[in-house]
């Protein structure tokens, strides 16, 4: 081993472990990469920004653009109501139905994406259906994985694979080749979960049979609210009179108050104002105040020391303002900027204007004051606010996605007016991409021009959709394999794995690869996996004088079976909380299910792709 492929190596493993312990960030470490390595002499700088030339970086960019635009439009929302109508009062007709239309809709746009979409869909047609939502987001996060393995679009690990192919001096793939390994994986993970979803069915809190949707009354019941609402009237002589929200440290601090909302009379009778941290606090003005109060601490002694007048409630938690004031939760996707901050220092009411009331880890909310506490993946928050904020919402795909709305209001897209016409630009993109009349990237890119031209988006909001941390995953992951090429470090792999293998059939040596793939892929992006060992599978092609297909499908599928973990895809770490899921869940299904699809991939690769 020489001193270049050691440094290589070196920097490769250090690489991995930064992922895996996720410190510092994926892209922050993607970036470091793409600065150490030229200074090392192995590759050259141009070597290093290849990726950001790269036409698979290109077209997997436009994909998140079309991706949010059907949640915008409302596609997805639309597409709930037709599976509760469709499926009926049967869960098991409901989970087929969900798994079919995740796949399909993934097949053609980034797995992550997809599963984004879903999870607010999937929960609200669970609510709507009266079903256990653990029951059916896990068959959602597989779903999501498989339709990564239908087309060539599905997912990043294959256009990864399929551009090696091309820079091997090969045809590429084509639309559908991927598509007849998919389908088995589809039926077969359809039928495995209608026996697994049983599994599933214990935890978490059963929805009353009937119900549609859950409304406020429920979610002030699961994350414990009852008794935390205060109706509080200022008297002239309270010392908080003529000072900002932002100015209130003591109550904030000392009580755990939080203004949700504020009464002012106003000339034609009392108005509801949304608090923001420049409202100035009037004599008169009655405040509707969520207090996590310390049980040590007498609120009649409070109320003397702040001036303040406590005033009748009408219904539970406010429920009496629902015309006004509502409620909604969001959950914190992998590449949330907010994870590691705590609520106190989010500005979130300054943002979004709308308060924090609630935190959800797991299955049970956090107790007493959670402000100071640092912000996880799959942290589910409850605000509350003005229905307006609350809508606004809708809009907000970056740092967090919107996951409950209650019965009290109806769900609105931003651009639901132009759901036809994403679905037009949609078509398009496809036919494009099926026919080959254009190049794929042109063909997506021709999809978000429509899209920007029916007014479904509009160039900040086409901006914002785009994943960079995945993209800069990409490409700094890229200048590894040409380093690990030139250093030799390839050529050592497929010696040590021809070493291992010996002169075992073709299956046994497919299996290998498989094997090897998913187990990098517990602990890294399936990305970043295949990027590593596509150059891997196709040099021990070549070295065996065999074709590179059945190698590059491989690596391709297994890059895909991330099912084992919840750490080892953003799709499973999505539908983490919703599901209330344990990681011994996934181990339970995943382990099962993976051994099924390393069993269909080399059976019918082999067959589909013959190694001669």
């Amino acid at each position: 081993m020489n001193a270049d492929l050691l440094l290589v190596l070196s920097a490769l493993i250090a690489c991995v472990g930064l992922f895996i312990v996720n410190k510092p960030r994926m892209d922050v470490v993607a970036l470091l990469v793409i600065v150490i390595l030229p200074l090392t002499g192995i590759i050259s700088m141009p070597e290093a920004l290849a990726g950001f030339s790269d036409t698979n970086v290109v077209l997997i960019a436009a994909l998140f653009v079309i991706g949010e635009e059907l949640t915008r439009t409302g596609v997805a929302y639309r597409l709930s109501d037709h599976l509760i109508r469709m499926s009926g009062t049967s869960e098991a007709r409901l989970l087929v139905l969900l798994m079919l239309a995740v796949a399909g809709l993934g097949s053609v746009m980034s797995s992550t994406g997809v599963v984004a979409i879903f999870v607010p869909v999937a929960l609200n047609v669970a609510e709507r259906a009266g079903v256990l939502p653990r029951r059916l987001m896990m068959a959602l996060a597989y779903a999501g994985l498989i339709s990564g393995m239908l087309t060539l679009v599905g997912t990043a690990p294959n256009m990864v694979v399929d551009g090696a192919v091309r820079e091997h001096g090969f045809q590429g793939f084509n639309f559908f080749s991927f598509t007849p390994f998919g389908m088995a994986v589809l039926v077969i993970g359809v039928a495995y979960m209608l026996i697994a979803r049983r599994w599933l069915g214990v935890g978490g809190v059963e929805k009353p049979p009937g119900s549609r949707r859950r409304n406020l009354l429920e979610l002030i019941r699961d994350y414990q609210l009852s008794g935390r609402e205060y109706r509080l009237r200022l008297r002239p002589e309270s010392p908080l009179v003529g000072r900002t929200l932002r100015e209130l440290h003591e109550p904030r601090d000392r009580y755990g108050a939080t203004v949700v909302c504020i009464e002012r009379q106003g000339r034609l009778g009392t108005e509801l104002l949304d608090p923001t941290d420049d409202t100035e606090l009037r004599a008169g003005d009655v405040g509707l105040i969520d207090v996590r109060l310390d049980p040590a601490i007498d609120p009649a002694s409070a109320y003397e020391r702040l001036g303040l007048e406590p005033l009748p409630l009408r219904g539970s938690y406010f429920t009496d303002h629902s015309r006004a004031v509502g409620m909604a939760e969001i959950l914190l996707p992998p590449d949330s900027t907010l994870i590691g901050k705590s609520i106190a220092e989010l500005g979130f009411r300054r943002k979004y204007g709308l308060s924090v009331i609630g935190l959800r880890r797991g299955t049970n909310p956090l107790n007493g004051s959670f402000l100071d506490e640092d912000l996880k993946a799959g942290d589910i928050l409850l605000v509350i606010g003005s229905w307006r904020a609350i809508r606004a919402l809708e809009a907000q795909f970056h740092d967090f996605l919107l996951l409950t709305l209650p019965a009290e209001i109806d769900q609105v897209a931003p651009a639901i007016n132009q759901a036809p016409y994403a679905l037009l630009s949609l078509g398009v993109m496809v036919f494009l991409m099926v026919t080959g009349i254009v190049p794929n990237v042109i063909a997506a890119f021709i999809g978000c021009l429509m899209m920007g031209f029916f007014r479904c988006t509009d160039m900040d909001g086409a901006y914002r959709s785009i994943s960079w941390k995945i993209l800069l995953l990409i490409v700094g992951v890229m200048p590894f394999a040409v380093a690990l090429e030139r250093t030799g470090g390839v050529d050592l792999a497929v010696n040590g794995l021809l070493h291992l293998v010996g002169e075992a059939s073709p299956h046994v040596l497919l299996a290998s690869i498989f094997v090897l793939t998913a187990a990098i892929g517990l602990f890294i992006s399936n990305t970043a996996t295949a990027v590593l060992m596509a150059p891997i599978a196709l040099s021990t092609a070549n070295h065996l004088g065999a074709s590179p297909y059945p190698f590059a499908m491989t690596v391709a599928l297994a890059s895909s079976a991330a099912f084992m973990t919840p750490i080892s895809s953003p799709v499973n770490t999505l539908v983490l909380g919703p599901g209330q899921y344990s990681f011994g869940d996934f181990v339970k299904l995943g382990v099962p299910f993976t051994i099924m699809v390393l069993l269909v991939t080399i059976v019918m690769v082999p067959w589909l792709y013959p190694l001669r």
